[in-house]
């Protein structure tokens, strides 16, 4: 059963917004997360956050992209996207 990821309204809007190479690294991310769940180790600096919640790095530098994801449930395999800049 592969992973049902769940994107709100806005972040579908701002994807839109995104430079060509993050916007592609991001569709990678959720396609490989819909395929193999939510733990990527072997995304660039990947790590738990705090209970079900992950992240890791789109682009380093300025700005900085991070993709933030949250199990909601793990029997349904349900997964909430969230992107952040940093500039």
């Amino acid at each position: 059963m592969a992973w049902e990821i769940s994107i709100k309204k806005k972040l579908q809007k701002s994807i839109l917004r995104l430079p060509k190479q993050v916007r592609k690294n991001f569709k990678a991310l959720l396609k490989d997360i819909e395929l193999h769940g939510p733990a990527r180790g072997e995304c660039p600096n990947f790590s738990p956050l705090s209970g079900n919640q992950y992240h890791c790095h789109l682009k380093k530098g300025h700005p900085t992209y991070v993709a933030v994801w949250e199990v909601r449930d793990k029997t349904v395999k349900l997964i909430r996207g969230d992107l952040c800049r940093n500039s």
